[in-house]
């Protein structure tokens, strides 16, 4: 993460960084900042989410929260920099419409590149908050979408899979024995995506990295 950091702000000047929320990328972040509080150009990093949860940012639940504690309070990105999915909005579709203007605020590209995106990885195969049979699977015009997940909490933001195989980089972080078979079926070229989400990012070739452990990888 730190090297892709570096390399983007070389490269033109700034980095556009897209946050996974979810419990595996916690001890990332934490890493993140404890290894390179000091040497990376934090200035230059503009901060996104792949997803939210349609919680207040105080919730336990919201992503962007987790990532204030493990990551964002401990360096020197300049609040103006880190853009979090609202949730005081009336409705998902407002805070979705919301997002999609503040990103074409920052990008001039259609469908905008991020430089890293950081994704997890759920049990059913799910990426961000794009789960099976999800309109935000092949959605070509929009960038940001409400989304149902049918887990709690169940309204969601989600960025749609047309933004996230856009991507310069894409970093898919897998942990655990839970997650074998959806990892299985996110690399396997037969899977469909509207079954398995996930084995949309095939799309997006050798720019995508899978990160798991030996746990997650039992089943490959």
């Amino acid at each position: 993460m730190a090297a892709a950091v570096r390399a983007a702000v070389d490269r033109h000047g700034r980095c556009s960084l897209l946050l996974s929320g979810g419990s595996t990328p916690r001890a990332s972040y934490e890493q993140l900042a404890g290894l390179h509080r000091d040497d990376l150009p934090w200035p230059q990093v503009y901060l996104f989410w792949g997803d939210e949860r349609y919680v207040a940012s105080s919730d336990s639940r919201s992503n962007a929260r987790m990532a204030r504690e493990a990551l964002i309070d401990r360096v020197a990105v300049p609040p103006s920099n880190v853009h979090p999915i609202p949730t005081d909005l009336p409705s998902a579709d407002a805070a979705a419409s919301r997002y999609e203007s503040t990103l074409r605020a920052h990008f001039s590209d259609s469908p905008p590149v991020f430089d890293l995106v950081l994704l997890g990885l759920g049990e059913d195969s799910h990426t961000a908050s794009i789960f099976p049979g999800s309109p935000a699977l092949a959605e070509p015009v929009r960038w940001v979408m409400a989304a149902v997940a049918p887990v709690d909490p169940p309204q969601r933001i989600t960025l749609t899979m047309a933004v996230l195989t856009s991507a310069a980089q894409v970093y898919v972080l897998v942990s655990g024995a839970g997650k074998a078979e959806a990892l299985r079926r996110a690399l396997d070229p037969a899977s469909a995506p509207v079954a398995y989400p996930a084995a949309a990012l095939q799309r997006a070739g050798d720019r995508v990295v899978w990160w798991s452990d030996r746990s997650a990888a039992a089943n490959l």
